[in-house]
């Protein structure tokens, strides 16, 4: 009993049954309308110009009884079961016509608003691409002076080791001098002197 109960909830709690329910409740009120229309409004025209009391009233004996009840032929009432059809087809036609046409300007509508959107957003592509490119360049440049930099201080980095190279021979030539350098030494010493 309860799964059946649960079933129904779940069947009641769809969309697309309240929206029956609504759409019921608007025919009825909407029928209310046309039958008003019909009867108050246009068969007092119909039966006017026809010079009958009532469109009901409208028909054709086909044979009278020997009791007198006649048979007959009610065409009024056919009448006015088709002018009610009428009016309801036509009622119904004008409001899908108008549905419909509500439906394609809401669709044109909105792919209108879609291709600016897209429009909006290849802009905004194109902005980043050309920011992108902007930075990159620069990217590039700072890149580029960091590689020349890098390479000026290696180089004065290996002038400054040649250097200390230079100076250390310099230091451990004369902390520990050959015999030409002795010679050498002395030999200056002497032209010096003379």
């Amino acid at each position: 009993m309860k799964k059946f109960f649960k079933e129904f909830k779940t069947f009641i709690s769809r969309g697309n049954i309240f929206d029956m329910a609504v759409g019921l409740i608007i025919a009825t009120a909407f029928n209310k309308i046309v039958t008003s229309l019909v009867n108050d409004i246009i068969m007092p025209l119909i039966t006017w110009a026809t010079g009958a009391a009532s469109l009901n009233d409208l028909s054709v004996v086909l044979r009278v009884a020997e009791d007198g009840t006649a048979l007959t032929w009610n065409y009024g009432n056919f009448l006015q079961t088709i002018i009610d059809f009428l009016i309801v087809a036509f009622s119904v036609f004008v409001m899908i016509k108008i549905v419909m046409n509500s439906q394609k300007k809401l669709k044109a509508l909105a792919e209108d608003f879609v291709e600016l959107n897209k429009k909006e957003i290849r802009a905004e592509k194109r902005q980043i691409r050309e920011q992108a490119k902007r930075e990159n360049k620069k990217f590039k440049e700072l890149w580029q002076a960091h590689l020349e930099e890098k390479t000026r201080l290696e180089a004065e980095k290996k002038q400054l080791q040649e250097a200390e190279k230079a100076k250390q021979a310099e230091i451990d030539r004369l902390n520990n001098p050959t015999e030409q350098d002795l010679l050498k030494e002395i030999r200056d010493l002497l032209k010096a002197q003379n």
